[in-house]
């Protein structure tokens, strides 16, 4: 994933604003303005470092005079101690957006770092660790972009660009139907399909055997298998061999760190974690002066 900087300039402009409003009132009564100075961006800790470019875009829009040079790319895992930027210019340009850089930097890195420890687990296996919708309001293209800088892959950007349905989805329709007349998932896919373009793909959450076996027959493209057990997602991997139409199968619920190795060799194709972005850890980076 390519990041969009007509898209993340926004939102840059407005963090800057949310922090800066009306002056940096601390640097403009002890930092003279000619004063200038030369700092690091530091990691402490081990990460798979994201954000780099976006730092760079803060600085910018505070002072395009300062130099911001990068000593690393979005995606390097690198170790504590590295400095992930080199700065030069303004000590007063610098200090205002110090903290905006950080809390873009650590975060972003916080996600893809995260991504990156769920694909160490799964490995050797080919299964995609995806992302979910579960993510800071007005961030998650920042997120989505992190999670791809991990090694992971993004699924859905919203509602707009798959079809899913969902649980929800499902109640609100047996509800409509009632007692009189019969109900399917097949049904439920075959209806999305027609009523949205060849292109947009149409996927479908289960929750058992039964739902599986329905789902199967309406020929989705991808079945999220969730919060079901390993035995019972191996039988779904089996059905599927029987079956000449093949769907990508992916496993969601309460996916962790300490549990996914168990689900990643047994025939999916994709997991799911809501982890990577709803709940993140932010790097420990500092911006110091030299």
């Amino acid at each position: 994933m390519q990041i969009d900087k007509a898209r993340v300039l926004p939102i840059v402009r407005a963090a800057l604003k949310e922090d800066i409003g009306k002056g940096d009132i601390t640097t403009q009564s002890i930092v003279g303005r000619l004063a200038s100075a030369r700092a690091v961006i530091v990691t402490r800790e081990s990460c798979a470092v994201c954000g780099v470019g976006i730092a760079e875009m803060v600085m910018a829009q505070i002072d395009r005079n300062v130099r911001f040079e990068p000593n690393c790319i979005d995606g390097a895992f690198i170790g504590p101690g590295k400095e992930v930027a080199f700065l030069e210019g303004s000590t007063a340009s610098i200090l205002r957006a110090e903290r905006t850089m950080l809390n873009f930097i650590t975060f972003l890195s916080g996600v893809s770092t995260r991504t990156y420890q769920y694909i160490e687990k799964v490995k050797p296996s080919e299964v995609k660790i995806m992302d979910t919708r579960k993510t800071i309001p007005l961030l998650r293209y920042l997120e989505k972009y992190a999670v791809s800088m991990g090694g992971g892959t993004n699924h859905r950007m919203g509602l707009y660009d798959q079809v899913l349905i969902k649980d929800n989805h499902i109640h609100c329709r047996k509800l409509a139907f009632g007692q009189g007349r019969k109900f399917s998932l097949k049904g439920m896919i075959e209806e999305a399909r027609k009523k949205n373009p060849e292109n947009i793909k149409v996927e479908i959450e289960v929750s058992n055997l039964e739902e599986f076996s329905d789902a199967l027959s309406g020929k989705p493209d991808v079945i999220m298998l969730d919060n079901m057990n390993v035995e019972d997602i191996k039988a779904c991997v089996e059905a599927r061999k029987l079956c000449d139409i093949k769907p990508l199968l992916e496993v969601s619920g309460g996916i962790t760190l300490d549990t996914i190795s168990k689900f990643a060799h047994i025939g999916i194709d994709m997991i799911s974690v809501g982890e990577l972005t709803d709940s993140v850890r932010a790097i420990d980076m500092s911006l110091d002066l030299l």
